[in-house]
């Protein structure tokens, strides 16, 4: 049966203290677990064919969702979402989330298996997910996220988002195996910078569709401003392995020490009037097919392979990169 719009199965409001654990809930006819302004704990709970949301925090004061299992979700795994940008500080740690659709539609509101949303210094970490239809784990306006050491798998859309108006972001450890999009550090017209994306595996990238309307698609990482990328490891990326920046929106960004395998342009960096500063040293690049380092206007490749280091844009600083 249909629950009433903003309500869950278990619907809980303005308590400290709170601790559902050890329960199974299955077929809720919304939200399975609904919570506003809650402090306590969300542990150990089997969560099954929710019609919506198996998790939806609002505006928590120190939440944690950990070890629960959460499958066939209808649109979302676990939301923590606050009604402004604030401090949350809630945990998302060590659940297994499969199986997420978007029912609800959209163009990615739904269907990602861990979504935040304005809520700030959110960690989510040790999370395993498997086939969500957009995201693994979306951030969005959300500042201070730390996204660590989650094995992701299956997605539809960029496995690791963070967007919009956030200042702040931890990217760190991941694992990700067959998405359109590996990392998307993204939209800083929109105020969205600072962040590191560190140490993080990332393989067999697809273009879903095939067709240029969908160019971003195969991308391992993209990344737009006052961001460090630095010792990832890229395999299968059939568009770019990592692209830095897009049009105009580029600054002060570096790219080193990464390997990127098998991609289609092994690293991309915007050279568009108005676009900023950025270093890209000591990658090794092997079988990139279109070229290891090249400048780009949007979509259109405008220089040689830069790997040399020769480049007549003095905001760029190429130094150190090896292709083979």
């Amino acid at each position: 049966m249909p629950l009433p719009r903003g309500r869950g199965l278990v619907n809980v409001e303005a308590c400290r203290g709170l601790k559902i654990s050890d329960c199974e809930i299955a077929r809720a006819g919304g939200t399975a677990i609904a919570l506003d302004q809650i402090e306590g704990e969300i542990a150990r709970n089997v969560i099954t064919d929710a019609a919506n949301i198996g998790v939806h925090s609002f505006n928590a004061r120190g939440l944690a969702v950990s070890g629960n299992i959460i499958r066939r979700a209808g649109n979302g795994g676990v939301w923590i979402w606050t009604s402004d940008k604030r401090e949350d500080g809630s945990l998302v740690a060590d659940n297994r989330i499969e199986d997420t659709a978007a029912r609800g539609g959209g163009s990615g509101q739904n269907g990602n298996a861990v979504n935040v949303f304005r809520a700030g210094n959110v960690v989510v970490r040790g999370n395993h997910i498997r086939n969500a239809a957009f995201s693994a784990i979306r951030g969005n306006a959300a500042s201070n996220i730390e996204i660590i050491g989650n094995a992701c798998s299956g997605l539809g859309e960029v496995a690791i988002y963070s967007e919009f108006e956030f200042e702040g972001a931890v990217i760190g450890n991941n694992t990700i195996d067959s998405a359109a999009i590996g990392i998307s550090v993204t939209n800083f017209d929109k105020g969205g910078r600072l962040a590191v994306v560190q140490g993080n595996l990332i393989r067999n990238l697809t273009r879903n569709p095939p067709d240029e309307a969908h160019q971003g698609h195969g991308t391992g990482i993209t990344v737009q401003a006052d961001t460090a990328v630095t010792g990832n490891v890229i395999e299968n990326a059939p568009s770019i392995g990592i692209e830095a920046g897009w049009g105009p929106y580029l600054r002060d960004v570096t790219v080193t020490g990464n390997i990127v395998r098998q991609a289609g342009y092994g690293i991309t960096v915007s050279v568009v009037s108005g676009a900023g500063a950025a270093v890209i040293a000591n990658n090794l690049i092997s079988g990139a097919r279109r070229g290891a380092i090249v400048g780009m206007e949007w979509t259109k490749a405008v220089t040689g392979d830069l790997i040399s280091g020769s480049s007549p844009y003095p905001q760029l600083a190429i130094t150190g990169n090896r292709a083979r």
